[in-house]
């Protein structure tokens, strides 16, 4: 278990954007579509269709970019201006992924950020508020 304000050293932000992003996409997109053809994730994200969303963990210096396209998680483009980006340190991220803490507390302490078209963000994050989180991810986080 993480300590609370937990952050990874600040080498890993400086040395995190110089290497390739592309493998981040490429395990969030497997693991996405995983999800979804096992249906551990059972929802509608067509309101994505075509639209490029980014995960950006600060502290990793880590972009993962995805695109949904013809019903399936693709990777995106690591240089393509996304339509929305949640940014937040590692720890947050684990914090969400575990559900002890919720999205919106995040946000307003300003360790949540969403980038872009915020209407967008808050239907995605509203959709993820309502799937639960697979066994094994809950298992892997613990």
């Amino acid at each position: 278990m993480l300590p609370p304000d937990f952050r990874l050293p600040k080498f890993f932000a400086e040395l995190g954007p110089r290497l390739p992003q592309r493998p981040w996409s490429d395990a969030l997109c497997a693991s996405l579509e995983l999800a979804r053809l096992t249906r551990q994730i059972d929802a509608d994200f067509s309101f994505l269709e075509g639209r490029t969303v980014r995960l950006i963990i600060d502290d990793l210096g880590a972009r993962a970019t995805l695109r949904y396209e013809r019903g399936h998680f693709r990777p995106g483009s690591a240089v393509a201006e996304a339509d929305v980006s949640f940014r937040a340190a590692l720890a947050d991220f684990i914090k969400l992924a575990r559900r002890s803490e919720d999205p919106d507390t995040l946000f307003f302490q300003r360790k949540l950020r969403i980038e872009g078209d915020t209407e967008l963000g808050l239907q995605l994050k509203n959709l993820l508020d309502t799937i639960e989180t697979p066994a094994w991810v809950s298992h892997l986080l613990a």
